[in-house]
């Protein structure tokens, strides 16, 4: 266990690091942008940099999510602070959301009086966006799969990542054609793009903090299994949860024969290891109880009675 312990610490210090490193580059880079947007008269770049302004809240954000969830529970707080990180991931996408609907409305603008746009600017600097953009976002990929929070800031970077491809080809569809218009165009596809990646983001967030059962477990198949269990005569009282997306929690209350306490620890232990290894719940509380006992529903309702005890 400490050894398990460690190894996250570990992963957590990269993490920070990465982060922090990623955040001081995506900083200089919007400086950088944002003049040669207005140098351009470049809406793609002004967007890309406004884009890339929200990734610098973001990874600021995340970056402090970390270093909390790093931190023990105690009795105040006895789950910890690993929700801090699915407060972050709502937080940085519902950013995404009013800097997508921002781009949409000074996209139309635009789109009336569609202003002389300086290609050779807006392909120079999209291509070296695409770049610090791709950095980036390799820098904190790892670990985003199982951290809703790291996610959601990979997310970030990697819209940037092909919005600025899009600002270059705008560039080049300008220089060569002298349309204009393209350039809010490939704006209000960046929007989109901003805009589908959020959603995803606030929808799993707002799920987890509702208590939902994650969306890839099947729970007949759940049940099915736990029931097949040597010893387990029937399952109620059945909640499963996620803390945050790499921290799966369920109890629930069997149903077995009379038997002693050290045979019941082996039925616990059998379906802790089933959940653990077929289902990613690493936290599971089974509390036992004999046939005789009275029974409840599968799904127990709290609020139809919440002081009493089967």
């Amino acid at each position: 266990m400490a050894h398990a312990h460690s190894h996250i610490s570990d992963l957590t210090a990269s993490a920070v690091r990465r982060l922090a490193l990623s955040l001081g580059i995506t900083l200089a880079f919007v400086v950088v942008e944002v003049a040669a947007g207005f140098l351009a008269n470049s809406l793609a770049l002004l967007t890309d940099a406004a884009h890339n302004l929200t990734d610098v809240l973001a990874l600021g954000l995340t970056w402090w999510a970390l270093r909390m969830t790093a931190r023990p529970a105690y009795s105040g707080k006895t789950y910890g602070y690993h929700r801090a990180g699915i407060l972050v991931a709502l937080a940085n996408s519902t950013t995404l959301v009013l800097i997508a609907l921002g781009i949409f409305y000074e996209a139309y603008q635009r789109f009336v009086r569609p202003p002389a746009v300086r290609a050779d600017i807006l392909i120079g600097v999209g291509v070296a966006a695409v770049f610090v953009n791709l950095g980036t976002a390799l820098l904190v990929r790892r670990g985003s799969e199982h951290d809703l929070n790291m996610h959601s800031a990979f997310l970030h970077l990697l819209g940037d990542v092909f919005s600025t491809v899009g600002a270059v080809v705008a560039g080049i569809l300008i220089r060569l054609t002298g349309w204009n218009w393209l350039d809010p165009l490939v704006s209000v596809l960046i929007g989109v793009l901003i805009l589908w990646n959020a959603w995803g983001i606030v929808r799993e967030s707002i799920a987890i903090l509702m208590e939902a059962t994650p969306a890839d477990i099947d729970m007949e198949a759940l049940l099915g299994d736990v029931r097949a269990v040597e010893g387990v005569r029937g399952v109620h009282d059945l909640h499963v949860w996620s803390i945050t997306r790499g921290l799966r929690t369920l109890s629930a209350h069997l149903v077995t024969d009379d038997i002693p306490i050290s045979q019941g620890a082996g039925v616990q232990a059998a379906v802790s290891e089933l959940l653990e290894h077929r289902y990613g719940i690493s936290h599971a509380t089974l509390q036992l109880e004999c046939v005789d006992c009275v029974q409840s529903d599968l799904y127990c309702d709290i609020a139809v009675n919440p002081h009493a005890h089967h």
